[in-house]
C-alpha cells in the first residue's frame, strides 16, 4: 500500500528523501533509529515520539495532521527493522 493513499505527499517525501542526501542528517537519523525493534514500531506513542525526533532532525514543521497520517503509515507496515524483506519492501516504496 502506498504511502499516498495514508495522505501523505509526495512532496514532503520528495523534500525528506533529499535531505537525507547530506551525510551528516544521514547519520543522525541512524543514530535515532540504531536501536529500534519491531515492538517500537507498533506502538503508537513510540512511533509519534520517533516521527517528532526525525521531524526536529530534518528541520521539517509537521502540522498534527501530517504527523498522524505517518503515524498510520508506520503503524500499518508492521515493520520489522531486522527483516531485509520488509526493508526492502519500504525502500521500493520510496525510491
Amino acid at each position: 500500500m502506498s504511502y499516498q493513499s495514508y495522505g501523505i505527499r509526495p512532496q514532503l517525501v520528495e523534500r525528506v528523501k533529499l535531505k537525507l542526501k547530506n551525510p551528516v542528517v544521514k547519520d543522525r537519523m541512524r543514530q535515532l533509529l540504531a536501536h529500534v525493534t519491531k515492538y517500537d514500531l507498533q506502538d503508537r506513542m513510540k512511533v509519534r515520539k520517533l516521527v517528532k525526533s526525525a521531524a526536529v532532525i530534518l528541520h521539517e514543521k509537521l502540522t498534527d495532521v501530517q504527523e498522524e497520517q505517518i503515524v498510520s503509515f508506520v503503524l500499518a507496515q508492521k515493520i520489522d527493522p531486522n527483516n531485509t524483506f520488509h526493508l526492502l519492501k519500504l525502500w521500493g516504496m520510496f525510491r
